[in-house]
């Protein structure tokens, strides 16, 4: 057991050289999708992010050490079934217990700042739920955000959450919000949640310029950077809408809470449209890892070049 990361040789060579790399979570692969898609996913992301030019490093814990990128068997190995899910506080637990475990957003987000990644990938952030007035349940990755100075690419908050209580305290907690494209904070499956975005960017360049003005300040908080859902793969309203409600019922009568929501939720999405939201959910996490790859090539670059920023 040890209680540092372990990063793959070509993680560490990138990193050494200033090289870009983008980090990218397990728990959508061990939790989010079913096998054996989650397995192509897998590595289709990472085939993403090196054709855009930077280097892939997908985030687990195997056999109790946190591993910054996998070779093609650790990601067998999370893609086979029967990892926990590991926030952050659970890094430690599982760490000192030599388990196994798929990283969230927030323990991805730590480790791969304590790396120096500066650019992270996901399908959608965690956030408020909707019963939290009662439930108390909020996710740990708004806290992570709030004190890890990274940038995370996703696709807005997925719209099984309280959205506009999301917003509210990602200011509260000085993380900023950004709108690749779009004046819309995007929801997921939906290119449109119903709330605006803070601040729009049109392009990479302008996304480079906030993180370098964000961290030249000595701001603690991430960066996040909400990019839509390709609009020809964006589930259907009507069917998001029904099968939405559906699936909270569903879960008020079973009695699902805590961590335990998200899976129940984006299974059973699954299962009612037929597999169109698992086609949603492939198409919008490829786009952010295309679009975070983007950005870690242009911060990369400005870095080697000595170029801090451009207007």
């Amino acid at each position: 057991m040890t209680d540092r990361p372990m990063l793959a040789p070509e993680v560490a060579d990138a990193l050494a050289a200033r090289r870009p790399v983008v980090a990218l979570e397990s728990t959508l692969l061990a939790h989010g999708l079913p096998a054996p898609d989650n397995h192509v996913v897998g590595t289709a992301l990472e085939a993403v992010v090196r054709a855009a030019g930077a280097v892939p490093a997908t985030v687990a814990v195997l056999d109790g050490v946190a591993r910054i990128g996998l070779d093609a068997a650790g990601l067998a190995r999370v893609c086979a079934g029967g990892l926990s899910k590991l926030s952050r506080r659970d890094l430690g637990v599982a760490l000192g217990l030599g388990l196994d475990g798929a990283t969230t957003v927030a323990s991805t987000a730590v480790l791969a700042h304590s790396a120096g990644i500066r650019v992270f990938a996901t399908g959608g952030l965690g956030g408020v739920h909707r019963d939290a007035r009662d439930s108390w349940d909020v996710s740990a990755d708004l806290a992570a955000l709030a004190t890890t100075p990274l940038v995370v690419v996703c696709s807005g908050v997925k719209s099984i959450l309280d959205v506009p209580a999301t917003l509210e305290q990602l200011e509260t907690l000085s993380v900023p919000v950004l709108g690749f494209g779009t004046d819309a904070f995007p929801g997921f499956y939906r290119r449109d949640s119903g709330m605006a975005v803070p601040w729009r960017v049109d392009t990479v360049g302008q996304v480079a310029d906030v993180v370098t003005a964000h961290l030249g300040l000595g701001a603690e908080s991430g960066i996040l950077l909400a990019n839509p859902v390709p609009a020809a793969d964006e589930l259907d309203r009507d069917l998001h809408d029904r099968v939405l409600a559906e699936g909270l019922a569903r879960v008020a009568a079973r009695g699902v809470r805590g961590r335990a929501v998200t899976p129940e939720l984006l299974a059973y999405f699954h299962e009612a449209t037929g597999g169109a939201s698992l086609a949603c959910n492939i198409a919008l996490v490829t786009a952010n890892a295309a679009l975070a790859a983007r950005l870690a090539v242009e911060l990369s670059g400005r870095e080697l070049s000595g170029r801090p920023g451009t207007r």
